[in-house]
């Protein structure tokens, strides 16, 4: 039996407004209907479930498709509509620990007009994907009809919303738009009235600030700047933020291929023809991209593909019958001899009808996003341009600022809107770092951090592994010798931090060959298994040339069963101290081993955590690179196994339906982890606090309701009416928030806000409990502080006592002697999602093919399948670290 557990309490209802969210049925809940009676409502999961009113009035009669319905007044008489929303976690007071500091945000106070704002609901047909093609809609509609729109400047949406400053001197009108779309032909775009409700925030990425820069492969960065209007505690304020975003290069197609393949000067290059890597490489890289021809007529296209053979080997259907080549029709009809005949023509169209184009006579449109992932060289430039000092982002945002100038905006003096110059300064406070539990053998065997950082001098492993059996293969140009000797300072290392390693291998080091991994791995798993002496560890120094990692890592760890540490050949070369005590600490929690605790949890004096059994889950889904539509998303649970130290996490991964944001098998894995909880600590978990990465704000009700609902599933069947509390927290890192210190004597070495910076008041929700705390010491360009948002809170943190705990947490990081920015939980189940994407691409993920802005090329999703089972020795583990 797994043991009988106290149900925690409800909170009390949810007091305040939150943001505008979308309505309609919850989720259904995944828990068993034996459960109702223990769990009535969504309401016992921290949120309450509500009724929103909508403004509608009836449709007018309509001959023809129509736009812009009766505008949605706050007189009009309003109609309740069956609809459901979830109530967050309400702030609970503000927190008071920390030494205060005086900081300065890139927010910018919004102050509105009592203007007379009317909501009018538009829709148009056929249905329209694309933001940019409904607001091209819409300027058509509104430059051929200013008569009836009064010289009015409304605002759009690109969806539905449609905003006016004052009444329209009609309540629903049809229009009939004609738009000429330049990538194909004349199309007819009929709107006709249907209501909704208003969706989202207003976001924009602007580009023109800085110019572009090259950085490599055909791609290009620009500097432009990211504004966002939220809801804050002072009102409403406008986020603006300097951004650097990856396009690409406006250049012939040929150029583009030349420098994508590094094949240098593309005339040279043209006489030879691409080998089937490089080929699949453009086809990826080029697909969904939109170029114009630059012979005749300008006409554009969007690329789904390559020829299947060289241009000077296609042929086509003449008017006139007979097949004609394509290097003979541009001849004879644009007097144009291709040069580059023995490369693959461009395609557009599809299979069953494709438009070929020759790639020397197209040019990539400007403008196109790049976002596929950089490789290492680009990435290198793109950082280059990205990371600015903190000093030189806040000037650049005033710059902005004042460059745009929002009070002289025509959109802002029609809604009467005026924006503050003034970044908004805010009293923040630098919690205390927590003290540090190491080995009582050591010199030290305290450490206090200092600025988000400490060493190991002194100081030995907290729990230091026992390794018996391990080996070295090495698969670089490194020397017997060179390796040797690596191996031995690596050894050493490990011994000398409190762990115990034999200091001779199962069997020598053993080299192997690049192309040979897969039959080198599996024959030192043969020859030890042989020797019935289960390796503990392997250590793997790479290959010289990158791209060989994902393929190990899911060899050992889906079929031969081996903990394995990867070591870079140019690392192993150095040798360096510094180096060798990270490896260390990655090879002691992967064998078993615990680095350092904080002292407060082992003393069990952290309130809410030290009190009872608690386990911490860490959760996160990562999706596949835009335009990989076969790909399913992973999903990835941690929970803590130690309590009440908090600092060994188990994890578990799971395949998904493709850019499915909730944990589809969320229950059963949470568990699997609860289950395992008890067997190592022989205790079930009395309280559950729950940090959930990669969550925007949109899917905040979605997630929680499905995911709590799973929680509870999985505990009610561990034991009948077993209900620990759960807090609830979103860790969100993607947002662009920036906080500047105002004394430079309160900044890290990097000139940033120190770490344990935490911010509650003004920017931060107007009543639901939110922070952000910035964790780390900047290292290079402008922290990000990581923005916690609660959703759920049963257990009832104050502001502080939650605070504390994320912040001290941060210090727990396996891999390093330093604050991390996200807390460990998180950043774990992000690890161990990325790390099981390689199962199932190997190392795909690290190719540099590319994607343009435009729709995606869709292509029919594969079934999902399950992921390759971890081994359970693996599995036990912290094998993502």
């Amino acid at each position: 039996m797994y043991g009988r557990g106290r149900r925690g309490g409800s909170p009390a209802p949810a007091k305040g407004g939150g943001r505008g969210r979308g309505h309609g049925a919850p989720l259904p809940s995944p828990m068993a209907s034996s459960e109702a009676d223990s769990i009535s409502s969504v309401s016992q999961l921290g949120g309450e479930m509500e009724r929103l009113s909508v403004q509608t009035e009836p449709p007018a009669p309509t001959q023809a498709p129509a736009a812009i319905p009766a505008p949605q007044q706050q007189k009009q008489q309003q109609q309740l509509v069956p609809a459901s929303s979830v109530k967050f976690a309400q702030r609970p007071d503000h927190g008071t620990v920390g030494s205060r500091c005086l900081i300065r945000a890139n927010h910018f106070l919004v102050e509105l007009a009592d203007r007379d704002l009317h909501h009018y609901d538009v829709s148009i047909t056929p249905e329209v994907a694309s933001r940019g093609v409904n607001r091209a809609i819409m300027r058509e509609l509104l430059a051929s009809n200013s008569t009836h729109f009064q010289s009015r400047k409304p605002a759009y949406d690109g969806r539905k919303g449609f905003y006016t400053a004052g009444p329209l001197t009609f309540t629903s009108k049809d229009f009939v738009v004609t738009l000429v779309d330049k990538d194909d032909k004349g199309s007819h775009y009929n709107p006709y009235i249907c209501t909704t409700e208003k969706r989202g925030n207003s976001k924009s990425l602007s580009a023109g600030l800085g110019g572009q820069n090259e950085i490599g492969n055909g791609i290009e960065c620009w500097k432009g700047f990211y504004q966002s209007l939220r809801p804050t505690q002072m009102g409403m304020s406008l986020n603006i933020d300097v951004s650097v975003a990856a396009f690409y290069e406006p250049i012939l197609a040929v150029d583009f291929v030349a420098k994508l393949l590094n094949l240098g000067d593309p005339i040279r290059a043209a006489t030879k023809p691409l080998s089937d890597s490089d080929r699949a490489k453009l086809k990826k890289a080029l697909r969904g991209v939109r170029v114009k021809v630059t012979h005749g007529e300008e006409k554009r296209y969007k690329i789904t593909g390559i020829s299947p053979s060289a241009t000077n080997h296609l042929r086509f259907a003449a008017e006139d019958g007979k097949q004609k080549s394509v290097v003979q029709y541009f001849l004879e009809k644009y007097n144009i001899r291709l040069r580059f005949a023995s490369w693959p023509a461009l395609q557009s169209g599809n299979d069953s009808r494709p438009i070929f184009l020759p790639m020397e006579c197209c040019k990539i449109i400007e403008g196109q996003r790049y976002s596929k992932k950089l490789n290492e060289k680009q990435v290198t430039a793109f950082l280059r341009e990205a990371c600015r000092r903190p000093v030189e982002r806040e000037h650049s945002i005033e710059q902005i600022v004042h460059f745009n100038d929002v009070a002289q905006d025509d959109l802002a003096k029609e809604f009467g809107v005026s924006v503050k110059k003034e970044l908004t300064c805010i009293d923040a406070r630098v919690l205390p770092p927590p003290v540090l539990k190491y080995h009582d053998l050591g010199k030290a065997r305290t450490v206090r951090p200092r600025v988000g950082q400490w060493n190991m001098i002194n100081a030995k492993l907290f729990n230091g592994a026992t390794v018996n059996f391990w080996m070295c293969v090495n698969f670089s140009s490194l020397g017997e010798q060179m390796a040797a000797s690596f191996c031995r300072a690596l050894v050493g290392m490990c011994n000398n931090k409190g762990m115990v390693i034999n200091p001779a291998p199962v069997f020598p080091i053993r080299s192997g060959h690049p192309n040979q991994l897969e039959k080198t791995l599996a024959e030192v798993h043969s020859m030890c298994n042989n020797e019935r002496k289960q390796l503990q560890i392997l250590i793997i120094i790479l290959p010289d040339v990158s791209g060989s990692y994902g393929t190990i890592k899911r060899v050992c760890e889906t079929e031969l069963g081996i903990v394995s540490q990867c070591c870079q050949p140019k690392q192993a070369r150095k040798c360096s101290p510094q180096y060798l005590e990270n490896v260390a600490l990655k090879i002691n929690v992967k064998a078993g081993g615990r680095n350092t605790v904080l002292e407060d949890a082992l003393n069990r004096r952290i309130p809410l955590l030290s009190d009872t059994p608690t386990i911490i889950f860490g959760a996160d889904v990562t999706h596949p690179q835009p335009g990989e539509d076969s790909s399913p998303s992973i999903a990835a649970i941690v929970a803590s196994m130690d309590w009440p130290e908090v600092t060994t996490y188990r994890g578990l991964v799971s395949a998904q339906k493709h850019r499915q944001e909730i944990i589809q098998d969320c229950a059963g894995m949470i568990r699997e982890l609860m289950i395992a909880f008890r067997r190592t600590t022989n205790q079930k978990p009395s309280r559950i606090i729950f940090y959930r990465d990669g969550v925007s704000e949109g899917q905040f009700s979605q997630v929680l309701l499905y995911e709590m609902d799973a929680i509870r599933k999985a505990c009610a069947s561990l034991e009948p009416n077993y209900l620990p509390p759960v807090t609830f927290i979103v860790v969100q890192k993607r947002h662009h928030t920036r906080l500047f210190a105002t004394n430079p004597n309160q900044t890290d070495k990097s000139g940033n806000i120190l770490p344990g910076t935490v911010v509650d008041t003004k920017i931060c929700h107007p009543s639901e409990h939110d922070f952000y705390l910035c964790s780390h010491a900047g290292i290079q360009g402008t922290s990000r502080p990581v923005h916690y948002h609660v959703l759920c809170d049963m257990n009832k943190f104050t502001a502080d006592c939650l605070q504390m705990l994320t912040n001290n947490l941060c210090y727990t990081y396996a891999r390093c002697t330093r604050s991390v920015s996200v807390v460990p939980p998180a950043y774990y189940a992000h690890l161990a999602a990325f790390r099981a994407r390689y199962y199932i691409e190997g190392d795909i993920a690290s190719d540099s093919g590319g994607g343009g802005t435009g729709p995606p090329v869709r292509r029919e999703a594969a079934p999902v399948h399950p992921l390759p089972a971890i081994s359970p020795n693996v599995k036990n583990v912290m094998f993502y670290c």
